[in-house]
């Protein structure tokens, strides 16, 4: 614990007594204190994060699940609480997506990234629920079998702009791979796209949601609007957290 304070962190006995659950041996302790130590995230240290009640399974390479992020399943489970097609895109290490299907019971889960490290740790996530991943670029990714089914279109997308990354904390900045991090020039070009293509996929009435920041918030409204989406969005102040819903007709 004296390593972990000496390091800055904040929570030294709550990350030590983590670390002492998740290690096998005191030599694997040891280690993992050093790493974290070193400025590896905790939940990269013991191999897992909390989201919404679970433990989803991360890896070094893996964008690592934030807590703010589980509004836009809350979200997701009340503008669609009776979804039976649901997927997860640029789904990371697959948390929206297990999240969604573990709240929603029996559903045809489906989940896809451009990343393969991602696609791997995200299989590990949805298989106890029958989930399928899939790689690639957003919709290319998908079967086509799809097209005009999907219930729930959750899309926690990249919307950092790309002159920010710098600005990052460190265990995101270091430890995270770019592609999950960077939207391009204003950070929205990922949502624009996906914006554009959900009308095709959505089942009638079906829903889009994305992540985006309060000061992107009124383009990334506009770019659902533009594609033909009923379109709102959702804040949570306690938790700095910013929804973009659209609707299909």
């Amino acid at each position: 614990m004296a390593a972990l304070r000496a390091a800055g962190c904040v929570f030294a006995e709550d990350e030590a007594e983590l670390i002492l659950a998740a290690a096998p041996t005191p030599d694997a302790a040891a280690s993992m204190v050093e790493r974290r130590a070193a400025g590896l995230p905790l939940e990269l240290v013991v191999g897992w994060a909390g989201f919404l009640g679970r433990r989803i399974a991360v890896e070094p390479g893996v964008f690592v699940p934030r807590r703010r992020t589980e509004f836009l399943v809350e979200q997701a489970l009340a503008q669609a609480p009776g979804a039976t097609v649901v997927v997860d895109l640029c789904c990371g290490s697959g948390a929206v997506g297990a999240a969604l299907a573990a709240g929603l019971g029996e559903v045809e889960l489906h989940a896809a990234d451009i990343d393969p490290v991602a696609v791997r740790c995200a299989r590990r996530n949805v298989a106890d629920l029958g989930g399928q991943v899939h790689t690639g670029d957003l919709f290319e990714a998908l079967p086509g079998g799809l097209r005009g089914r999907i219930d729930v279109l959750a899309a926690n997308v990249p919307y950092v702009p790309t002159g920010e990354i710098g600005l990052l904390p460190a265990e995101a900045r270091d430890h995270e791979p770019r592609v999950a991090l960077d939207g391009g020039a204003d950070g929205l070009d990922v949502l624009r796209r996906v914006a554009a293509g959900a009308p095709g996929w959505l089942a009638p009435g079906g829903c889009l949601l994305a992540e985006t920041s309060r000061r992107q918030a009124p383009a990334a409204v506009a770019a659902f609007t533009g594609a033909g989406l009923r379109t709102r969005l959702a804040v949570s102040e306690e938790r700095c957290a910013h929804v973009v819903i659209g609707v299909g007709p």
